[in-house]
């Protein structure tokens, strides 16, 4: 028994368990109807574990396919540096993780239907074929829809609702559920094809079902693993790496934040003005200082300090402008005021401050 496949597969262990405890987490979450970020933050980290447990599973199927040696580490995605997790955690979740990229081709298909039969390899096959149909469904699902035109009826209530004639598909795109006809074509509603709506259901329930489907075939990778390599002894989980060391803690990976509103009202928008005024004024400092300096001759260096001024004003205004705007009423334009003073400050005196220190 080989000490790598040994510590290999006590990591796909790991990763698997931490996927099982993730989406624990997430229902438990939805039981409590957390509503502040919470849930949403566990169910990217749900998405990623998973896709993490289906990569690892892939690595170590491969390498025992190819009775090579298993990859020191698994192959899991690295969680983002602390400043741009919120970039990561909205990836994650508009992407599952990548879960539709990490599915195995049909090349791995052919590979497993190669290798030596029976049943562990039976249920890895099924588990990769229904992989293969969720990934199907993914793609296809969209393909359901079509353009229509309402019925005129409709509008008196005396028809049910999607009711109408399909939009004519455009010349050289027979298919009314193309993306071109859907966003072309002269139609004013979107349905689902009449003619095709069990298949819709179908493929929907398959694109939903990949979660338990990568979970089954982890598992399955794992069983096979463990009778080839361990001699049917299966290892204690090992380390943990990536998304899973998350879990349960998603005010540690993503903190909380306040939101920005729909819409601003007359006070939070004097706050916003007043710190775009101060943003800009600072902005303006490198420029004219090189020209006090008499090194405008640098202006691609001036403009770029400029610019990296105003963008890091900009971050801060985003990330920190939330919770200037929270109080109620007049309150809510005191930040505004202050920093609108401020901008007139600097604006203003810059320009002796300047002239003090580098006049000619």
């Amino acid at each position: 028994m080989s000490s790598g496949w040994h510590q290999a597969i006590a990591d796909l262990r790991a990763q698997g368990d931490a996927a099982r405890a993730s989406a624990e987490r997430v229902g438990a979450l939805k039981a409590d109807a957390i509503r502040d970020g919470h849930l949403s933050t566990a169910v990217a980290v749900h998405y990623t574990t998973e896709t993490d447990y289906l990569r690892s599973a892939l690595a170590l199927l491969d390498a025992h396919l190819g009775d090579g040696r298993p990859p020191r580490r698994p192959p899991v995605a690295r969680v983002w540096p602390r400043a741009v997790r919120e970039v990561w955690k909205d990836r994650a979740l508009k992407r599952r993780g990548g879960v539709w990229r990490a599915i195995p081709d049909h090349t791995m298909l052919e590979q497993l239907g190669n290798a030596p039969s029976g049943p562990l390899m039976d249920t890895v096959i099924e588990g990769a074929e229904a992989l293969q149909a969720s990934l199907h469904g993914y793609r296809q699902h969209p393909r359901m829809y079509e353009k229509y035109i309402p019925d005129p009826a409709r509008r008196s209530s005396a028809a049910p609702a999607g009711s109408g004639r399909p939009a004519p598909a455009l010349p050289g795109f027979p298919d009314r559920g193309h993306p071109v006809n859907l966003a072309l074509s002269p139609g004013t509603g979107v349905r689902i094809q009449p003619d095709r709506i069990v298949e819709a259901r179908q493929l929907k329930d398959d694109e939903l079902a990949v979660h338990e489907r990568v979970l089954a075939f982890g598992d399955a990778v794992l069983d096979l693993l463990v009778q080839h390599r361990l001699d049917g002894t299966m290892p204690q989980a090992g380390r943990l790496r990536g998304a899973g060391r998350w879990v349960g803690r998603e005010q540690a990976l993503v903190p909380h934040r306040t939101a920005w509103p729909e819409r601003l009202n007359g006070f939070q928008a004097v706050t916003l003005a007043g710190l775009g005024l101060l943003v800009l004024a600072c902005a303006a400092l490198p420029l004219t200082f090189g020209e006090r300096a008499g090194v405008l001759s640098h202006f691609t260096l001036l403009s770029a300090a400029a610019a990296a001024v105003a963008f890091t004003g900009s971050v801060l205004i985003y990330r920190a402008g939330p919770r200037m705007i929270k109080a109620q009423g007049v309150q809510a334009a005191m930040p505004g005021i202050a920093a609108g003073l401020a901008a007139l400050a600097v604006w203003q005196g810059q320009g002796p401050l300047a002239d003090y220190y580098f006049a000619l």
